[in-house]
């Protein structure tokens, strides 16, 4: 692999809002740095709920990856769900976020991790060709259905 990647740490809050701000406004949204603030730091302490890799030089990261972490009673294993990726714009179509999501695959499989899932929007055929691409594979007997609370 010739793209770095490591796990994010609490010291690493600073950098990584500003990417997810910067993502969400690259899809025209409004950053909320509080709810960003509130979303990732319990994913820098190493607990159980996920984690969050950042990509590139430790200075001055290209992107990110944050999977979040379910237990199946199916598969009596644990599940991994890609929950963002970002790469910045002027390094994409490179190939640094297929060997990211390899690398963070590969990583969460020898960590005893069964599967991982992605969530996509229907209307996204570039976003579902790139995680095709990665591996990720459609469920013909699967649809996902959410109650927000």
């Amino acid at each position: 692999m010739t793209t770095s990647i490591r796990l994010a740490t609490p010291d690493d809050k600073a950098p990584l809002l500003a990417l997810m701000a910067r993502a969400v406004e690259e899809a025209g949204h409004v950053s909320d740095p509080e709810l960003h603030d509130r979303a990732v730091a319990p994913l820098l302490e190493s607990g159980p709920y996920g984690a969050v890799w950042l990509v590139g030089p430790q200075r001055a990261p290209l992107g990110y990856v944050v999977v979040t972490f379910s237990w199946s009673v199916t598969t009596a294993e644990t599940e991994g769900w890609v929950q963002e990726v970002y790469i910045r714009p002027s390094v994409r179509n490179r190939g640094i976020g297929t060997e990211v999501l390899h690398a963070v695959a590969v990583a969460l499989g020898k960590g005893g991790v069964g599967a991982l899932h992605v969530h996509l929007p229907q209307d996204q055929d570039g976003l579902r060709r790139f995680c095709e691409k990665v591996g990720f594979r459609a469920q013909d007997d699967i649809l996902v259905l959410t109650d927000r609370l």
